[in-house]
């Protein structure tokens, strides 16, 4: 495992750069190396800051040069100067991130944040690997709450108390119920949309045919098909995919026993009996993004913005790839929920909580920090054109996508006016689920889930993704998912989520 720390240290003054994202009043005129009249102000005055001690960051990925360069100098030297802090980075690969995070939450070692999927807080906290955060908010994340309103941050609840910052603010309505796609072959086969599984199937076929070289889908998306193949809108409430809460009726139900799943599941098997899925997107499921990103598979799982994300690491396997991102089923409606996104945690472990809230507000607190630390240095890392974001090195810094915020977002010049009309207006006309913001605390049933967990894994994953044949192995799985509890299991999350509702009435 690679493990690399970097120690940022007290350095001079640098000026940086002034965000002008879409619908953001601030100028592009002012860029990092450039002049920033408050700090220098202060530097010329010589003001000082108090020393805000060091944080520890446990960050998922692989390191660059230029990402390590920047952190121990340009970074280092503003972050001190603007609020005293120093950082730690300790990055862990993608594919041993979540083991070394349990490993090292397990043991007590000092990690003052932390990033994880928002759906998995509440074993976050029943793990005791993350603490309360209300009043460290109070005290220091007020800037931050100025572009992640409270209501944004209350999908961190949990008991009534924050444990973990919802990071990602932009349009969320149908997350996770998308396909990224390669609109680049889409357009060579032939086919210039996709609405339905059936569109799918045709791309994946066509695709097989005159893109030999292709290795086929990446992910056998069984979100955005369970969104086509639903009668009503189901959405995920509980932990992993066990459960589902039908938004008309507000009952939870099994997923793994509803129509929807038996649909995917033949679609998928189909997929899977024509030669269109390989073996790995069932033996490893959890690689799909990377998968997709090496530029030889058609689709995979997502959420809207996704085909920015990764355009880039696309490209630099397949250099003239196009991505785009359709939604199955458009006509039917789309969800804002809390079953997804990214959460910051502060562990118990924590030796500096509050310099750990301090860095959070000081991105959040200006859109100069916010370009700073995702686009590095104006001039040297990126340089602003028309209003629009364009890289100069190839270089990653702090992932956007995990600190994603629609108040200071900045697109590239590939980018057209209509995506961004798109993006920016995609959340007009969603629903918001009758559970958002609803956390369930799996506390009374941490056996019952071990068991679950088991099952799907070894027995439903495999007819999910239609690896195994779905009329000889279901009636077997469902026995044993019987067996593991999943009736008391829904009756612990229905409970939940009524006095969740009953809650909301009260207030």
């Amino acid at each position: 495992m690679k493990k690399k720390v970097l120690s940022m240290v007290m350095g001079i003054v640098l000026a940086v750069s002034v965000l002008a994202g879409c619908g953001n009043s601030a100028s592009p005129d002012n860029a990092a190396g450039g002049s920033d009249s408050t700090t220098e102000s202060a530097a010329v005055a010589g003001a000082s800051v108090e020393d805000a001690g060091t944080i520890t960051i446990y960050y998922p990925g692989d390191e660059t040069e230029r990402f390590s360069e920047f952190l121990q100098n340009e970074f280092a030297e503003k972050l001190y100067n603007d609020i005293g802090l120093k950082v730690d980075m300790v990055f862990t690969p993608w594919d041993q991130y979540w083991t070394k995070k349990e490993i090292m939450l397990a043991a007590n070692e000092n990690i003052d944040l932390y990033w994880d999927g928002l759906a998995n807080l509440s074993l976050i906290v029943n793990k005791k690997q993350a603490q309360p955060l209300d009043e460290l908010i109070q005290e220091y994340g007020q800037d931050m709450l100025k572009v992640l309103p409270m209501s944004h941050i209350e999908g961190g609840l949990v008991d009534g108390q924050i444990y973990g910052i919802p990071s990602a603010y932009g349009p969320s309505s149908g997350i996770y119920q998308l396909v990224c796609v390669r609109e680049d072959i889409l357009k060579a086969v032939g086919m210039s949309d996709l609405q339905t599984p059936d569109d799918l199937m045709e791309f994946a076929q066509k695709a097989k045919e005159q893109f030999p070289e292709m290795k086929g889908p990446a992910d056998i998306i069984f979100k955005p098909l369970t969104r086509y193949f639903q009668d009503n809108q189901l959405t995920w409430v509980g932990t992993d995919v066990f459960t589902v809460l039908d938004e008309s009726t507000g009952k939870i139900s099994s997923y793994y026993e509803s129509e929807a799943f038996r649909k995917v599941a033949k679609f998928n098997e189909e997929m899977y009996q024509k030669g269109l899925y390989a073996d790995e997107l069932t033996t490893q499921y959890n690689e799909k993004d990377a998968r997709m990103q090496t530029g030889l598979y058609l689709w995979v799982e997502a959420s809207i913005g996704k085909d920015r994300e990764i355009i880039n690491a696309v490209q630099q396997n397949a250099p003239n790839a196009e991505l785009k991102t359709y939604i199955l089923a458009p006509e039917k409606d789309k969800y804002i929920s809390t079953s997804g996104g990214e959460v910051l945690c502060i562990p118990y472990s924590a030796q500096n909580k509050e310099g750990a809230m301090k860095f959070i507000n000081w991105i959040y607190s200006s859109p100069e920090n916010y370009r700073f630390a995702i686009y590095g240095v104006e001039g040297k890392d990126y340089q602003m054109v028309d209003g629009r974001v364009e890289k100069l090195t190839q270089e990653d810094f702090f992932y956007e996508w995990m600190f994603r915020n629609k108040n200071y977002q900045l697109f590239d010049k590939s980018v057209s006016d209509e995506y961004i009309d798109m993006y920016e207006h995609w959340d007009d006309n969603a629903k918001v689920s009758s559970a958002q913001g609803f956390i369930f605390n799996n506390e009374n049933v941490v056996e019952i889930e071990t068991a679950i967990t088991e099952v799907t894994a070894s027995d439903f994953a495999p007819i999910r993704s239609g690896f195994v044949s779905f009329d000889d192995h279901y009636e077997d799985a469902v026995a044993k998912l019987k067996a593991a509890g999943i009736d008391e299991y829904v009756a612990e999350v229905q409970r939940q989520y009524d006095e969740f509702i009953a809650s909301k009435k009260g207030n």
